[in-house]
């Protein structure tokens, strides 16, 4: 492991995910919201993965580096379009707008500097520090053993759960026969948060493949950490589940339902 050239380029690498959240931070300003640092938030994964893998030509294993930052990419990309996608011709996230109420108006100085404090710069700061095993997978040394091999098949499973819960979520809601209804079937049976239990998958294989390196291991595994509390207890599961505790059937739901690792429905 590499640790000057890695510290080195961990600069770029916070860098680009800055210049992505304040890019996003312009736009929401001039479209009076912010639902847009969403999008943001995947796009900064991709950039520092991109960025990282860059600025570390000629160090480490350029196999794992290559592995970490397509792996990365993919991950990033298909997240921040999927939440594009569904968010056109919606107003600002009912999130953003709690939070930012306490800060004035829509479109007054002091609100656009809290969202840039607490929501833009929050993020950046979080992408860095969750991306901190792509950072230094780009420089450890020495060919890919099974840890790096079952990395890439957890995080295989965990984009898979992902993005065919996103799928089937989209096409439930398209109907509109289930207006109101809770969506129960296909993987929201089995867990009442495939996407998010897709992305501890996804971030605990990446963290896996730098794991021939113990040393990198002990240095990055606070990302998978930090990124677990953020789906279980922060803004994920935690949140979203009191923002549904209201809806009718959603009792019921959560009865029969995983909170979040998969297993097969109560009384099925």
């Amino acid at each position: 492991m590499e640790w000057e050239a890695f510290g080195a380029s961990s600069a770029f690498s916070a860098g680009a995910a800055l210049a992505v959240m304040l890019a996003a931070f312009a736009v929401g300003v001039r479209l009076g919201r912010h639902r847009g640092v969403d999008v943001a938030w995947g796009a900064a994964f991709a950039s520092v993965a991109l960025t990282s893998y860059a600025v570390s030509a000629g160090h480490g294993d350029g196999g794992r580096g290559l592995l970490l930052t397509l792996l990365t990419v993919v991950w990033g990309l298909r997240l921040a379009g999927h939440i594009a996608w569904r968010g056109r011709g919606h107003g600002e996230d009912a999130r953003y707008e709690r939070m930012l109420a306490r800060a004035g108006a829509p479109g007054t100085r002091a609100r656009n500097l809290y969202a840039l404090r607490m929501v833009y710069l929050l993020q950046a700061a979080l992408v860095w520090l969750v991306s901190l095993p792509v950072q230094a997978g780009q420089y450890v040394r020495g060919p890919m053993g099974p840890l790096a091999v079952a990395g890439a098949a957890l995080w295989l499973l965990g984009i898979a759960f992902e993005a065919v819960g996103d799928h089937q979520l989209a096409r439930f809601k398209a109907d509109p026969a289930n207006r109101g209804r809770i969506m129960d079937r296909g993987l929201w049976s089995w867990t009442r948060h495939p996407n998010y239990f897709g992305d501890f998958c996804v971030w605990w294989g990446l963290f896996l493949i730098v794991c021939d390196s113990p040393g990198a291991a002990a240095a990055t595994v606070v990302a998978p950490l930090v990124m677990s509390y953020l789906l279980t207890a922060g803004s994920g599961k935690a949140l979203l589940e009191r923002h549904m505790a209201d809806r009718p059937g959603y009792a019921a739901y959560r009865a029969r339902t995983s909170g979040f690792l998969p297993r097969p429905p109560r009384g099925a």
